[in-house]
């Protein structure tokens, strides 16, 4: 099941939730995105409402990658494991801490305004969140219930990774779901709106728990922004071998959009992969337009020796993205001198570097994800002139070595691995990782980039 938004989300949720009716609970939104879904829990139970700060210990360079989180009060969930994979000791626990403390801090003031949170003391309390990937901000906020006196904690949350359900048992008396998938790339996979919940969000949603606000408002904070609508194209090209050819693809335009996008997928996947789809999502929240399109033809993909043959003609595919990227950047919606990127996965990252090398002058930046480089010719990839951002997972020992190879021939290239996670990034929360790497490489790279230094493609 997919969720409309945080309140539908939150209403399931409480229907899940009826026998813990009768406790008397306290329930515990953690800040930002499970503070929503706690007012819909706590109206519909009749239960007190409170706000539970949490904040992530991010990697370093990675601060969407948790190592750990802190909750209010100094309650501390540091995994041992992503210490190790980081090589991360101590001092650096205690300085991050230090760190995120002064933004709790700030918050704790802005959301209760001097008053203590409210008192937990032998009581059953549901702690609140829009979704558990990874479970580091749950295991402090139980950590800081039970510092608290809670008698019984109890994890609620709308969806929540089957892989880490089990791990989490321990930290929680129960553990309440709607959902329980097992591929989980990361919580806003499974929303249809799942936009960023802001302060005066969270400030809004707690008064209307309290009864000094009608629906009205928060409604309307929530959808101020409708989502972008998706366009259908057909993508014209020519092969100098296999003749002409069209291509199905997806636009999505946000409003006032600061860059294009061109996804490139790899071997065996096309435009419908949801990993690309959902990081495609991501980057169109921070105002990226995308594009993810097909690099075979219908029929060229319904016959399996063709197919086999042409995903990994590195040649052929890089044809069809530059032509792809020539024909989406001439139309009306994307025509005003957008700077393109590419994201490109698996063999696609290969082709994505080869087209960016063919149009030195247009790309204004490259991330790969689980790419193979390796698979472009040394003198291609010394003619790419955009920056380029290789994501890696830790335990995909093979591509890292071959990701690492090619650096010293890229002018301008990072290369970030995300620690724990394997070649297609299913891990909890691995994918909302490489997005969020994503989104920050080309709000520098190619966001920044004046719209008038993109020159038009010859």
């Amino acid at each position: 099941m997919m969720f409309r938004d945080r309140t539908q989300a939150g209403r399931l949720l409480a229907d899940a939730l009826e026998p813990w009716r009768t406790p008397r609970p306290v329930v515990l939104g953690l800040t930002r995105g499970g503070v929503p879904v706690a007012v819909e829990v706590a109206r519909r139970l009749g239960a007190e409402l409170d706000v539970l700060v949490v904040r992530k210990l991010g990697a370093p360079g990675q601060p969407e990658y948790a190592v750990g989180a802190i909750a209010e009060g100094g309650a501390v969930y540091v995994s041992g494991e992503a210490l190790r994979d980081l090589g991360l000791g101590d001092e650096w626990v205690a300085a991050a801490s230090e760190r995120e403390t002064m933004e709790l801090g700030r918050r704790v003031r802005a959301y209760r305004g001097g008053r203590p949170l409210v008192d937990l003391s032998g009581r059953t309390v549901l702690v609140v969140d829009d979704g558990v990937a990874t479970g580091a901000t749950a295991r402090a906020a139980a950590r800081a219930a039970r510092l608290n006196g809670a008698a019984r904690v109890v994890l609620a949350t709308p969806v929540i990774a089957a892989l880490t359900e089990p791990e989490l048992r321990p930290e929680f008396d129960d553990i309440v779901a709607v959902e329980r998938p097992e591929a989980f790339f990361a919580v806003g996979q499974w929303y249809e709106r799942f936009g960023q919940v802001s302060d005066d969000e969270v400030i809004a949603a707690l008064r209307r728990g309290r009864g000094e606000v009608g629906p009205g408002e928060l409604a309307e904070a929530a959808h101020a922004d409708p989502d972008p609508e998706e366009e259908t194209l057909v993508i014209p090209f020519e092969d100098s071998r296999l003749g002409p050819g069209e291509l199905d693809a997806d636009l999505v335009v946000p409003e006032d959009a600061k860059g294009l996008v061109l996804f490139v997928h790899g071997s065996g996947s096309t435009r419908q992969s949801p990993r690309n789809r959902f990081v495609a999502r991501t980057l169109q929240e921070a105002g990226l337009a995308t594009v993810l399109f097909d690099l075979l033809t219908p029929d060229e993909a319904a016959e399996d020796a063709v197919t086999r043959e042409l995903r990994f003609d590195i040649r052929l595919l890089t044809s069809r993205v530059v032509a792809a990227a020539r024909w989406v950047s001439e139309l009306p919606r994307t025509r005003a001198a957008l700077p393109l990127a590419f994201f490109g996965a698996s063999t696609g990252a290969a082709a994505a570097l080869a087209a960016a090398a063919a149009l030195p002058e247009r790309v204004a930046a490259v991330v790969s994800r689980g790419g193979r480089p390796d698979l472009v010719d040394v003198e291609t990839l010394r003619r790419v002139r955009a920056p380029v951002l290789l994501v890696v997972g830790g335990r995909d020992p093979e591509v890292l070595r071959l990701n690492r190879g090619v650096v010293p021939h890229l002018g301008a290239a990072e290369l970030v691995v995300v620690p724990g996670a394997t070649h297609l990034f299913e891990e909890p929360g691995a994918l909302g990782a490489v997005a969020e790497l994503a989104a920050r490489w080309l709000a520098r790279h190619c966001c920044g980039r004046p719209a008038t230094a993109a020159a038009p493609l010859a």
